[in-house]
């Protein structure tokens, strides 16, 4: 149980970066896919780029349905660990994949069968916009269940606290896309020229390769997956107790995605320029937000194993590590994308007038990279503990206000700059009150209200090593 016992004892800062650079590695991957997509597709033009960002709008909405298992498998695996009942967390791990098998092959069926109206939601009048988005969104969802599936086993994994196993299979994927993307988007050597279509078949074969993978390395762990028996029955008690856990979190989501997809149709309004802006734009951004993803992911394994093994004081200074680690990460992720905005945005777009645009975007949403951080490690923090609406409840209400923040500043003498502005102060918010809720919690908290955390801060004995 080596690994069980790296998260609940010894050194909290070693602990958790242990767990946290791997996963963080992963999540550059999985930002890694998105960004060669769109430095290949950025070659082809700008309405390419706009194609394949309006209908990545719908790959990203998956992400309400993965939740559901794969926040269930993370925070199950991670406190049956924590209780040292591996039996338990054999539970969980089946019926996670037993239902991110049924929700992948539903919601692609949804995608196909629903192509035209799904892309049609965004009111784009350019006709080769549309039809290459329709094409990209119908090969992309007949791949659905890789990416399904390899979310959940790298989520399995991470509450186990072997983070570094998702991190190298995915990297396999990554290396995968990374080669396929130019042969099949422009067409080298005896491949033709496929453009967008090029970039959806290069993802599909990608997450392919990871799902293989990851079946192999998953065959070798008996610990962890021997009888499992995925094709009995589920129990539908079990069946509750993830959907609990991992509802409010994809509910949280789903409605981020349908949230940000108003705001795009209010972006489609300026033309094809800014929805290409948005869209490559949110790629760079995810520098920041992928890598607090993969703290939220470390610390929800972390809180999880420790809540499991009742150690109150070690959950604590965890998030108070892990606050600062972000707070830090933050700061730096703020200077680069507002002062090194145009060289970085060069790399995806040529034409200067996109360009323009897009310094703007990311000075704006510079601005509140900090907070993003925050929110992100306290989400992690509360997600371990299964208390998973907190976060929602703070994500879904500002988000929303997004909305009509975004018409309000967008109709004054910003324009187009008010949406960014829109996005920029709702996540201010939501990384000032959730950490704050968090610590309200705690003091209100039977178990942890007579920890005085400032004890734990500034007493060197428990710096990084509380047991």
């Amino acid at each position: 149980m080596a690994k069980k016992d790296s998260l609940i004892q010894g050194s909290i800062f070693k602990a958790l970066f242990r767990l946290a650079l791997p996963v963080v590695g992963t999540s550059f991957v999985q930002m890694a896919y998105n960004m060669t997509d769109m430095i290949w597709v950025g070659r082809v033009g700008t309405r390419a780029v706009a194609a394949v960002g309006t209908a990545g709008f719908y790959t990203w909405m998956s992400m309400a349905f993965i939740l559901i298992p794969r926040i269930g498998a993370e925070v199950g695996v991670a406190q049956s660990v924590g209780r040292q009942d591996i039996d338990e967390a054999k539970m969980y791990i089946k019926h996670s994949i037993q239902m991110v098998v049924l929700l992948a092959l539903f919601y692609s069926s949804i995608l196909i069968i629903f192509r035209r109206s799904l892309i049609g939601f965004f009111n784009i009048n350019e006709a080769d916009i549309v039809n290459d988005a329709i094409i990209y969104l119908v090969i992309v969802a007949s791949g659905m269940v890789f990416p399904f599936i390899n979310s959940v086993l790298s989520a399995i994994f991470n509450g186990y606290g072997e983070s570094r196993t998702p991190f190298l299979v995915n990297s396999t994927g990554l290396v995968t896309n990374m080669i396929l993307d130019p042969l099949l988007i422009l067409g080298i050597g005896p491949f033709p020229r496929m453009e967008v279509v090029g970039a959806a078949l290069a993802t599909v074969i990608a997450q392919a390769t990871v799902t293989i993978i990851f079946i192999l390395v998953a065959m070798r762990k008996s610990k962890l997956f021997s009888g499992l028996s995925l094709l009995t029955a589920p129990d539908s008690e079990r069946i509750k107790k993830i959907t609990k856990l991992g509802l409010p979190v994809a509910i949280q989501s789903g409605l981020f995605t349908g949230f940000s997809m108003i705001i795009a149709r209010i972006i489609a309004q300026w033309g094809p320029i800014p929805i290409a802006v948005n869209k490559v734009g949110s790629q760079i951004e995810s520098i920041s937000w992928m890598t607090a993803g993969g703290f939220q992911t470390a610390m929800s394994a972390f809180a999880g194993q420790n809540f499991g093994a009742k150690k109150w004081a070690r959950v604590i200074k965890g998030y108070l590590i892990g606050l600062g680690i972000m707070a830090v990460f933050g700061l730096f992720a703020s200077g680069l994308l507002i002062f090194a905005g145009k060289p970085i945005f060069s790399v995806f777009i040529a034409e200067k007038e996109t360009i323009q645009y897009g310094v703007t975007y990311l000075k704006i949403l510079g601005l509140s990279q900090l907070f993003m951080c925050t929110e992100a490690v306290t989400a992690g923090a509360f997600n371990g503990l299964g208390k998973t609406i907190p976060p929602s409840v703070t994500s879904i209400s500002l988000n929303a206000l997004r909305i009509p923040t975004a018409l309000i500043l967008s109709s004054s003498s910003l324009g187009l700059n008010g949406v960014w502005w829109a996005i920029s102060i709702s996540s201010i918010l939501k990384g000032s009150l959730l950490p704050l809720w968090y610590i309200i919690m705690l003091k209100r908290n039977s178990d942890t209200k007579h920890i005085k955390i400032s004890s734990l801060i500034f007493n060197k004995s428990t710096a990084v090593n509380i047991s």
